[in-house]
């Protein structure tokens, strides 16, 4: 036979993680790293070089 009995549903183990996680993860900082070396290029391509 099946239990029907209604018990407290089980705690959640983790914390839900937020958008300070989601920053430290090394793809996404590699990323971010990338785009601001080509804005600094860019940048400093617009004022020494033009």
């Amino acid at each position: 036979m099946l239990d029907t009995s209604r018990g407290q549903p089980p705690a959640p183990t983790q914390e839900p993680r937020g958008c300070l996680f989601a920053l430290s993860q090394p793809p996404l900082m590699i990323f971010l790293a990338v785009i601001g070396v080509l804005l600094l290029m860019a940048a400093v391509h617009d004022l020494f070089v033009l």
